[in-house]
């Protein structure tokens, strides 16, 4: 993320980290070249357009932490790590409930540009009640009308992206000086329940023409959204078979949209410490543990209600009582006889989930290969713990393990798009079963 702190709360003020340097341009460059170099598939950036003000009444725990504030648009940065790489692919999230298409739109046809076809759209709907307010609304959009605004607002993209322009418009005839063939150039004339869009699209097409599409989800109207329009999930679960199950959701959704079960790819945010040694490994395990932020974590969760101003010893039941917020949602989930202490330890020592290794290479190599043989995921979403350490240590101790295992590619296809790489030569664009391929030619606008 295009922030100070992500995910790993607390972690940034480690020696060598480089997070403080987001907004340098030199971070991500360098941060490219090292990823590039190890021939990983590709960086995702997060993002979020709104202050983590829940926990504490305000934002100013999160601020004090630089928990995800400050923090600047991921999409800026992407042009700067193209530059110089040839390869690496990026996936980036935007929001479908705040800001029109059409411009978005057009966004995202200049990075497909500009990166030669490396580029995917992580699709999300917002979740944070401050960014509702930074849009002019006064709370959130419920949950499901959310996905029925992205579901219209991703329609309106596919008829940009995939129906604006033929394949042949552009044909740069200098003797009769025609760049463009303007019968080959459509309005869209989209009118909906939530946007009206003329067009046409403004970008001539590019090499993906629409992005990879990206989610994360598990919600029951995010799986159903999954099936008709994503190519790859961030999902996951608290054992392989919750993995299996909510992948079998979505699997089943594809096919309810025309779609093939094969059309969709299953990734894990995974966590990996490795080192050369035990030693090595218990001393990083120890300086990440010693240095988390639970201020920060419980910031991030949105937290209803600061357990931390209570003595450790304290049930909730008694909490509840003394307290007076008996109507408290947050309280209301835990369990009355725990206490204070054990559930903040708990939070504490809980974020790393599942898909989590500690490791020598050989042994984090052994996980991983359990996580894609037997949860049956395919791939790994990387937690960044440090920069650059994380990625380093990954290039350096895991991949060549990997590879000699016959998991990892030796090298880049050159000129392949993301879209390739994740499916396949010959897949730069959207299959015909995917709802998008309907307006291709101008058809059903």
């Amino acid at each position: 993320m295009n922030c100070v702190s992500h995910i790993s709360h607390g972690l940034w003020q480690l020696p060598g980290n480089n997070r403080h340097r987001y907004n340098d341009i030199g971070y991500w460059t360098e941060l490219a070249q090292i990823l590039e170099d190890a021939r990983f598939d590709g960086i995702f950036l997060a993002d979020v357009v709104g202050a983590y003000d829940v926990f504490r009444g305000g934002p100013e725990t999160a601020l004090r932490e630089g928990m995800q504030i400050p923090n600047n648009d991921p999409l800026l940065v992407i042009p700067a790590m193209a530059a110089v790489t040839s390869g690496l692919g990026f996936g980036v999230t935007f929001s479908t409930s705040y800001e029109p298409p059409f411009a978005f739109a057009r966004r995202m046809s200049t990075l497909d540009h500009l990166t030669r076809g490396r580029v995917g759209w992580n699709i999300v709907t917002s979740y944070l009640p401050n960014a509702a307010r930074n849009f002019g609304l006064d709370a959130e959009i419920p949950h499901d009308t959310r996905y029925a605004i992205a579901d219209e607002y991703l329609d309106v993209l596919y008829k940009l992206w995939e129906g604006s322009w033929d394949d042949d418009a552009v044909i740069r005839d200098r003797e009769n000086r025609v760049y463009t063939d303007p019968s080959r150039v459509r309005y869209i004339n989209h009118e909906g329940e939530h946007f009206r869009v003329a067009g046409p699209h403004l970008s001539e097409p590019s090499l993906q023409r629409t992005p990879v599409l990206f989610q994360a989800t598990g919600s029951p109207a995010g799986i159903n959204f999954a099936g008709k329009h994503s190519e790859v999930v961030f999902t996951g679960g608290a054992t392989a078979e919750d993995f299996r199950r909510n992948a079998a959701g979505m699997r089943e959704a594809a096919g309810r949209n025309g779609r093939s079960g094969d059309d969709l790819r299953f990734i894990v945010q995974a966590g990996v410490i490795v080192g050369r040694t035990e030693a090595e490994v218990e001393r990083k395990l120890r300086d990440f543990h010693e240095n988390k932020s639970l201020e920060a974590i419980l910031a991030h969760r949105g937290v209803s209600f600061d357990l931390t101003a209570w003595p450790r010893e304290y049930t909730i039941e008694r909490i509840i009582r003394e307290s007076g917020a008996t109507d408290n949602p947050y309280l209301a989930s835990l369990k009355p006889e725990a206490t204070a202490g054990a559930v903040l330890d708990q939070i504490l020592d809980g974020r790393e989930g599942r898909f989590f290794v500690a490791g020598t290479p050989d042994v984090v190599a052994d996980e991983i290969e359990s996580w894609l043989d037997e949860a049956g995921i395919d791939g790994i979403n990387l937690r960044q713990y440090h920069s650059f350490d994380t990625a380093r240590d990954f290039a350096e101790l895991v991949m060549p393990e990997l590879r000699r295992r016959g998991r990892i590619r030796e090298d880049y296809t050159p000129g392949e798009t993301l879209r390739e790489r994740l499916f396949g030569q010959g897949r730069a664009r959207l299959p015909e079963t995917h709802p998008a391929a309907r307006y291709r030619g101008g058809a059903h606008l």
